[in-house]
């Protein structure tokens, strides 16, 4: 299926509702929006194979663009609003886009990109930003019928840049042209969660990332009705599910630590008995907050590992999970394998690399030496992932190999640090890093954002200190505990790991407050 279908049949159904201001596009205004763009990227004389990006915030426009975009043959880069005019310069750049929408919110950003992308034409929407020609004007004088060239194009993503220069995922186009030929996402969407025509999908995070992407856009495509917050906040999430008849929803862990910091006496206020799945998803979920979720909205929680790369999927509900805790569950889709680094397959429970068998193909943008690495001599592929598989069957995650810190000769993983501290009721964030230390090599650190600033001082990390010891070993428990107001953690909640460490390790490993 796809949402020209549903504009067809359902043109007055609401394929897309903004949750803080209930503004609604409809799918027969989804449609025409779509044919629009695809007819100004030919005009532009964009063809099939082309790329284009968008440096947006959540924005109803964001819908129009993409499936403008995947209706027209074309690569569609989905740019982070956080990101500097110099970040922004190098996505466009490296992608190859010919094209680039931005925000009128973000001219800020936008606005310094002109002098350096002088070959690429340039749209804003909403305020004008000097130099770019206004999309709303632009799109309005174009027709609303389909492109006579009418051809299935894709997302191409860039990392989060957590460890490094973000990396684009390229894959091939779609096989078959037709735009509406379904794809893989969309039958597991059905089969593993039963999303269809009567799902009402609430969608908190950024919409450049993968995932709120790629699922909004499939509740979409099954004729579902998404619900969009431009911001996320605990309050407003639990409202919206009350006020929208929310029945699916996705979200990343960091969006459950908030949601449980509030009051029992705050969370009772919210009916949200239509919610049927919660899907979930980007890290590692702790334990303790798994279990605080599933007893507060019951066995509705469904957790998957994937990555942008589209390599591999696992999937668990919340009963397997119950039997398994801390597991991301079987493969889905793919074969999984763990493995040393010398790439030989591990047994069962043994530590190793994740990889995945017969999934989907990827290269990373202009980095043939980036894409050899996560081969191996079997034509397997990893994220970079340190897991392990019980004999079940069950995939239980470590870390990723990049943050594993090597203090004495002794490999630790932030990890299960991080999923220590991030119960203790007076934090609110952590990240757990190596730093360097004369004796040891590396060192522990925790830098904790504390639930109330004020509270940052020694008789607080004494008592993060002894919080850790109650449960991990000498050698897991920080050796050092620094505070700050808040963490670099990008929107989807995952940390920018590589910032802070370069706090530590750029000069003379002091402290950063």
């Amino acid at each position: 299926m796809h949402p020209s279908v549903h504009g067809a049949v359902t043109p007055d159904k609401a394929a897309l509702i903004v949750a803080e201001t209930g503004e609604t596009v409809t799918f027969g205004e989804l449609n025409r929006r779509s044919n629009r763009a695809a007819q100004l990227f030919r005009k532009a004389g964009l063809a099939a194979g082309d790329t284009i990006a968008l440096f947006l915030e959540n924005i109803p426009e964001f819908y129009d663009i993409a499936w403008g975009a995947q209706r027209s043959g074309l690569f569609y880069v989905c740019i982070s609003s956080k990101l500097t005019a110099p970040e922004v310069d190098y996505i466009v750049r490296d992608s190859g886009a010919k094209l680039l929408v931005a925000s009128g919110e973000l001219g800020a950003v936008a606005g310094q990109l002109t002098g350096t992308l002088a070959d690429v034409a340039l749209y804003a929407i909403g305020d004008p930003i000097a130099g770019f020609a206004g999309w709303e004007e632009a799109v309005a004088a174009m027709p609303d019928a389909p492109v006579a060239d009418e051809r299935a194009g894709i997302d191409m993503l860039y990392s989060s840049g957590t460890t490094g220069r973000p990396k684009g995922v390229r894959v091939a186009l779609p096989e078959d042209p037709d735009i509406a030929a379904p794809n893989v996402l969309s039958m597991l969407a059905r089969g593993l969660y039963g999303l269809g025509p009567d799902t009402v999908y609430l969608s908190p995070a950024p919409l450049y990332h993968a995932a709120p992407l790629r699922w909004s856009m499939t509740v979409q495509r099954l004729g579902g009705t998404v619900v969009m917050m431009r911001h996320f906040t605990p309050e407003a999430a639990l409202a919206a599910i009350e006020t929208y008849g929310v029945t699916a929803s996705q979200w990343v862990p960091t969006h459950f630590v908030r949601m449980l910091k509030i009051s029992e006496e705050e969370r009772r206020r919210f009916d949200l008995s239509t919610l049927k799945v919660a899907i979930h998803a980007a890290a590692p979920c702790p334990i303790p907050v798994k279990e605080a979720m599933i007893a507060w909205w019951g066995p509705v929680l469904h957790e998957y590992y994937a990555g942008s790369e589209g390599n591999g999927l696992t999937t668990i509900n919340s009963d397997e999970w119950l039997a398994h805790k801390g597991s991301v569950g079987k493969a889905a889709y793919g074969t999984l394998h763990i493995c040393n680094e010398a790439g030989e397959e591990l047994g069962p429970d043994e530590e190793g690399l994740v990889y995945f068998e017969g999934g989907g193909q990827f290269e990373y943008h202009n980095d043939p030496e980036k894409t050899a690495e996560t081969r191996n001599a079997k034509g397997w592929t990893t994220l970079g992932d340190i897991g392990r598989i019980d004999q079940d069957g069950y995939l239980y995650l470590t870390d990723r190999k990049s943050f594993m810190i090597i203090s004495g000769g002794v490999n630790i993983y932030p990890q299960e640090i991080e999923n220590r501290l991030i119960t203790h009721p007076r934090v609110a964030d952590v990240a757990v890093i190596g730093a360097p230390d004369p004796e040891m090599g590396e060192r522990v650190v925790a830098v904790v954002q504390p639930v109330d600033m004020a509270e940052a001082g020694p008789e607080l990390a004494a008592e993060l200190t002894a919080w850790c010891r109650a449960e991990l070993s000498g050698v897991k428990t920080p050796r050092q505990i620094d505070f700050a107001e808040e963490l670099p953690r990008h929107a989807t909640g995952k940390l920018y790991k590589r910032l802070l460490r370069d706090r530590y390790w750029g000069g003379d490993g002091a402290r950063i407050v």
